[in-house]
């Protein structure tokens, strides 16, 4: 299988994130691309191919311009305001500053203000080299879609930042720019019809959820923690199945706590049926393993055993498909599950690790 990375992902390199108002370590960190990274080069049937370099047109088709514009100049305009590497918001948008019909608008003049204008949460910190790292994520998922859509093969892109938190004009959730969203959207362009973007990760995707709630062109399928309990809360219920053209182009489904492999396995297989319904010509894997039983943010009790047949599970779909990676904290095991994934998926033999 052939993968795609960027050692572009190291300048974003937070030192903390702020959590329940603490300044605490982060667990979105470098070493996480550098482990699964080191899991696939030490496998002789995974091939680290070229990356190439976009520009910001299929970014700005997802993003908003005006979003994106900031994104690139945020950390220079909010150092001054911060004592430490990063720079995280103190004030919020919320949706009661545009009740009544009024529209809340973004103040220009004011760095602290625009960054809460943008951001939805205070564990996302920017620093001096998040921009160029986000802008070489979205390269990887862009250079694995290129790859796919050229051979039909499955390919991976390890992805860092990550990106299905983020939507049109916000970040959050550790994400600055959707590279599943706009590979997708890309996808389902080059192809010519409907694509399917499936995410696997524990935390709902509301970025891409948002994205592409009124459309037709992609079908977002989400597995993940109840947002009762689970992070980002907000979005990502059962009854949320679209709006306008995008009516029952939005599938849901939430999963209980301790969440076991063949629970979570039979879930999957019935939520590809419904894909399998839809006629879709090609596939974006948002790949989270913080579904992990010792992933250290999450509730799921999923074991190294579930991976494989999670990736075979979805190569049944026969079609066109690139992963891109999200989430997956614990560092223990990430690579391991990772590339059980990836050999699942990729029609490989199980590890001998995870072989039964």
């Amino acid at each position: 299988m052939r993968w795609f990375y960027s050692e572009k992902h190291e300048l974003h390199n937070p030192d903390r994130e702020l959590r329940a108002g603490t300044p605490t370590k982060g667990f979105e960190v470098a070493r996480r691309a550098r482990i699964i990274a080191a899991a696939l080069s030490n496998d002789p049937d995974f091939k680290l191919d070229t990356l190439r370099n976009y520009g910001r047109e299929l970014i700005d088709r997802v993003h908003s311009p005006a979003m994106v514009d900031w994104l690139e100049e945020v950390w220079r305009e909010c150092r001054p305001f911060s004592d430490f590497n990063e720079v995280v918001p103190d004030v919020f948008r919320h949706s009661g500053f545009d009740e009544a019909g009024s529209v809340s608008r973004e103040p220009k003049n004011r760095p602290m203000a625009r960054l809460g204008y943008y951001s939805f949460d205070s564990m996302t910190p920017i620093v001096e080299g998040t921009y160029e790292a986000s802008r070489s994520a979205v390269d990887v998922a862009l250079s694995a879609l290129e790859h796919t859509i050229a051979t039909g093969e499955v390919s991976y892109g390890l992805c860092r930042p990550p990106g299905h938190h983020a939507s049109t004009a916000m970040i959050g959730g550790y994400c600055f720019f959707n590279n599943a969203a706009i590979a997708g959207a890309e996808m389902a362009r080059r192809l010519h019809g409907p694509v399917a973007i499936i995410d696997v990760d524990y935390h709902h995707g509301n970025g891409t959820q948002s994205i592409f709630y009124g459309r037709d062109d992609v079908f977002y399928v989400s597995l993940h923690g109840a947002p009762d309990r689970a992070f980002p809360y907000f979005l990502g219920h059962r009854d949320e199945d679209g709006l306008g053209r995008g009516a029952s182009w939005n599938h849901n489904v939430e999963l209980d706590e301790g969440c076991s492999d063949r629970e979570y396995l039979e879930l999957l297989a019935r939520a590809l049926d419904v894909v399998g319904q839809k006629e879709v010509v090609g596939a974006v894997i948002s790949l989270g393993v913080d579904t992990y039983e010792n992933d250290p943010i999450s509730d799921l009790g999923l074991t190294r055993d579930a991976y494989y047949p999670m990736g075979r599970l979805l190569a049944e779909l026969g079609l066109p498909t690139v992963v891109v990676q999200e989430g997956g904290y614990d560092q223990i095991d990430l690579g391991i599950n990772v590339r059980s994934f990836l050999r699942g998926i990729g029609g490989l033999e199980p590890a001998p690790e995870t072989r039964g």
